[in-house]
């Protein structure tokens, strides 16, 4: 079933500043694509990025910024899984 969630608009503009900033993390700049890439496309979060979003979540050396792109891609992915 195709997924009918799509990033934000609020999300999308912080995974774009995201993408944008020399001094963000690596995970933060791969969550932001991630987020950017279901803006109204139906686009799902495949199962490598499910775990790592979720792994992101359940650690405190995540910033705020990081944890809220993490939830983001997670609430668009596969519920099956």
């Amino acid at each position: 079933m195709p997924n009918k969630k799509s990033t934000s608009p609020s999300v999308a503009s912080l995974a774009g500043k995201t993408l944008n900033d020399s001094n963000a993390s690596a995970i933060a700049k791969k969550f932001a694509a991630s987020a950017l890439s279901q803006v109204q496309k139906g686009n799902q979060t495949g199962s490598a990025m499910e775990d790592a979003a979720a792994k992101a979540l359940a650690s405190n050396k995540y910033s705020d910024l990081t944890h809220t792109l993490a939830a983001s891609i997670l609430s668009q992915s596969d519920k099956n899984r």
